[in-house]
């Protein structure tokens, strides 16, 4: 965070990636490494093996936006860490990396969001469909 920043503190913040935060890059205009810089300083983005199998699917079997999200979605998350969770829920997955590695969660699924605030996980969402927000009921 911002204080981090001017402490010196160079220790990443680790981003765990939820399907709907992916799909919404490609559909709203968001300079997604801008933003976490501005809300984190130093991040690292992960993806739970479970968003990669459902971003999967959705390419398959998807409709709409989503589906036309998904291909790109996947290649986009090429670049970034995937990390193998137990979980057979893809929330439970997010949850679990993001309390494991004491992530941050982005996503704009309400329920998502509701648990991470109950398991006191921060969360980064879309705010205006303009811009990054990050929750600080924790801090």
């Amino acid at each position: 965070m911002a204080s981090d920043r001017l402490r010196g503190n160079s220790a990443s913040k680790i981003v765990v990636f939820d399907s709907s935060a992916i799909l919404m890059l490609f559909e709203y205009s968001i300079n997604l490494e801008k933003e976490l810089i501005r809300l984190l300083g130093s991040y690292e983005i992960v993806v739970p093996s479970k968003i990669v199998e459902e971003l999967k699917i959705l390419c398959e079997k998807g409709k709409g936006k989503k589906k036309q999200y998904a291909k790109p979605a996947l290649k986009l998350i090429e670049n970034y860490k995937i990390i193998i969770d137990k979980s057979e829920k893809a929330d439970d997955a997010v949850l679990n990396i993001a309390k494991k590695l004491n992530g941050v969660v982005f996503s704009n699924d309400k329920e998502l969001k509701k648990r991470a605030k109950k398991e006191k996980i921060k969360t980064i969402f879309m705010r205006n469909k303009k811009y990054l927000m990050i929750s600080e009921d924790f801090v």
